[in-house]
């Protein structure tokens, strides 16, 4: 056996993961909380990239240099994003709260192919090159050719991320109000817990993890197209299945899963078929396991 090539895919796969858990994690805390699919999420992703984008082509004209540049973009995508998280909340999602539960899915869907269409409008090609922003580390020279410095940040920047959100959502005011308001709205509000406010925090954080994955992903990649959000929003919704659908821990465990599956299925088998092994994971698990990894059967009260 190549062990060389066994642990290259495995790396691969974790850094393939770390972005579907960024993304997938958005995915589980509004259905945890309202119940709702949110499938313009991976839309959100993709303007992330493409502000990230902009972001780097002003600054490279004035000569920053790139990590500055890299730094910049992130957090100008994060404001951005979290911004149209939040009105996307308020626009599409908020007035058809008390709506038919098929109301606020397809609104959701309408959003994604207006978010898809509003970068059509601008976009000039098939794809756009991304610049690479991230410096070749010297200490990673003697494992550059299976994991490189683009891989190291963003499982870095994942963990970071992931460990952040935890202890936020444990050990803060807010967090255990989000805890409280996913476990029981009605409940949570009697108590005095502002609902809106807690739906639209909610939004705001998993905007901003995803848009910190599409610049990551984008300046590893090296290229973007509008497409990017869909394809990248579909693996993720099937990562959070996967880890189980409302659960934090089960959103980034379900990614990273599902990107070394995918890894690995690509370099012994076929990169032709990665998809059809992600999506006949999530049928198994929809079959055998519908709750997921680390997700709760719903109990039936009498």
């Amino acid at each position: 056996m190549d062990w060389e090539f066994f642990i290259e895919l495995g790396l691969g796969g974790l850094t393939r993961g770390s972005i579907y858990a960024l993304i997938a994690i958005g995915y589980t805390m509004v259905y945890g909380i309202i119940e709702l699919i949110n499938f313009a999420h991976g839309e959100i992703y993709m303007l992330g990239a493409f502000t990230g984008l902009i972001v780097a082509g002003v600054m490279g004209v004035y000569g920053f240099p790139a990590f500055a540049i890299l730094l910049m973009a992130i957090v100008i995508a994060i404001l951005y994003c979290a911004a149209y998280g939040y009105t996307m909340e308020k626009v599409a999602y908020k007035p058809l709260r008390g709506a038919a539960r098929l109301s606020p899915l397809i609104s959701a869907i309408g959003m994604s192919l207006f978010l898809q269409n509003y970068i059509i409008l601008a976009q000039t090609s098939d794809f756009l090159p991304f610049p690479t922003l991230i410096p070749d580390f010297e200490f990673m020279e003697p494992i550059a050719h299976i994991f490189g410095s683009t891989d190291l940040v963003i499982v870095a920047a994942s963990a970071v991320s992931m460990a952040a959100l935890t202890v936020f959502i444990k050990f803060t005011k807010l967090g255990k109000a989000m805890r409280a308001t996913a476990q029981n709205r009605k409940m949570a509000m009697l108590l005095g817990i502002n609902a809106d406010r807690i739906i639209s925090t909610t939004f705001i954080i998993g905007s901003s993890l995803a848009a910190l994955g599409g610049v990551l992903i984008s300046t590893h990649s090296g290229q973007l197209n509008f497409m990017i959000g869909f394809i990248a929003g579909v693996k993720a919704f099937t990562a959070a299945v996967l880890g189980g659908i409302g659960s934090i821990p089960g959103a980034m465990l379900g990614g990273l899963f599902l990107g070394l599956t995918e890894s690995y299925a690509a370099g012994y088998i076929s990169s032709d078929y990665e998809d059809v092994f992600a999506f006949s994971l999530l049928v198994i698990f929809l079959i055998f396991r519908p709750s997921g990894i680390l997700g709760k059967a719903p109990v039936e009260k009498v």
